[in-house]
């Protein structure tokens, strides 16, 4: 009898996201990853003023903003951008399988 190969399932990525704010006090990461929850993903600042958080997500489309001290900001370095339903843009991001 022949072996069947398994499918394996994809697996997570480890996806590094950045935000340059040297005056903000909070800022946290919010996406459809993590049902764009505030306590979810809170991010932390090096010392030269650049707010990281990394993420293992599974390959896929994902949309994105960051809180800075209550108010939403776009990625500044990533110009892949969609409309939402609240008439401003999200940033997204793909992730392959690999």
């Amino acid at each position: 009898m022949p072996k069947r190969e398994l499918k394996t399932a994809p697996k997570r990525r480890r996806v590094t996201f950045s935000f340059e704010a040297p005056k903000a006090k909070n800022v946290t990461l919010m996406g459809d990853f993590n049902h764009w929850d505030a306590k979810t993903h809170p991010m932390k600042r090096d010392n030269k003023g650049r707010w990281n958080k990394i993420v293992m997500l599974f390959p896929g489309r994902y949309e994105y903003r960051f809180l800075v001290d209550g108010k939403w900001q776009n990625d500044p370095h990533n110009e892949q951008a969609c409309q939402n339903c609240y008439g401003s843009n999200n940033n997204y991001v793909i992730i392959d399988l690999k």
